[in-house]
C-alpha cells in the first residue's frame, strides 16, 4: 500500500505535513511516536505534539520495536504516521551501547542492524496508507565526535533506504513541501 517519506530540518513543517495528508486520507489515524521524554525540554515537545493532533487519534510510543509496533497498527482502511525515525535510530543507537563503543561503526551494533532490516522488510507489506517522518541531517557541518558521525551517517544511510521503498518522499523546508519522489502516474 502507499507509503511516503517526509524530510526536513528540525522545526521545517514535518509532522504538520504528516498529520495534513492523515487528515486528508480520511480513515482512522495511529501515530507511532518514537520520543522518550528524558528531560523537560522534551517532555513539553512530546506534549506540543500531542497537543497538535486531533483527539481521536490513537498513539503508541515506540522508542525501538518499530517494525513489530507498525505491523499490529497497519489497517487497511488507516493511516499510521511514524514520527520520528531519526529519534527511533538515536534510541537504538542508544541501546546498542554505541556511545561506549569504539569503533563507532554501524557493523558493531546488533540492535540497530536488526530493527532496521525489520522495517525496511515489513514496510511494502503493510496495509493503508503509512507516513514516515525523518530529520535531514546531512545538510550541515560534519559532527565534531566519533558517534555524531556515526549518527549522521546512519541517518543518511535511513534515509536513503526508506525513500528507495516508499511510494513518494517530500523534503519540507520553511513549511513547503518539495516532492522528491512521486508515484507514476
Amino acid at each position: 500500500m502507499p507509503t511516503e517519506l517526509i524530510l526536513g530540518g528540525a522545526r521545517s513543517g514535518k509532522s504538520r505535513l504528516a498529520e495534513q495528508r492523515a487528515l486528508d486520507h480520511g480513515g482512522p489515524v495511529t501515530v507511532i511516536a518514537t520520543a522518550e521524554a528524558g528531560d523537560a525540554e522534551m517532555a513539553a515537545r512530546i506534549a506540543r505534539h500531542r497537543a497538535d493532533r486531533p483527539d481521536h487519534w490513537h498513539t503508541i510510543e515506540a522508542p525501538t520495536a518499530l517494525a513489530d509496533t507498525v505491523q499490529g497498527a497497519a489497517r487497511a482502511d488507516g493511516c499510521v504516521i511514524i514520527d520520528c525515525l531519526t529519534l527511533w535510530l538515536s534510541n537504538l543507537l542508544m541501546q546498542d551501547g554505541a556511545e561506549l563503543r569504539a569503533p563507532h561503526v554501524a557493523d558493531a551494533l546488533p540492535d540497530w542492524q536488526q530493527e532496521r532490516a525489520a522495517l525496511l522488510a515489513c514496510l511494502p507489506t503493510l496495509p493503508g496508507l503509512t507516513i514516515l517522518v525523518a530529520n535531514e541531517v546531512g545538510l550541515g557541518l560534519v559532527p565534531d565526535s566519533p558517534l555524531g558521525r556515526l549518527f549522521r551517517d546512519e541517518a543518511g544511510r535511513l534515509n536513503q533506504s526508506i525513500a528507495a521503498v516508499c511510494d513518494r518522499v517530500t523534503f519540507v523546508a520553511a513549511g513547503l513541501p518539495l516532492t522528491l519522489k512521486a508515484p507514476a502516474a
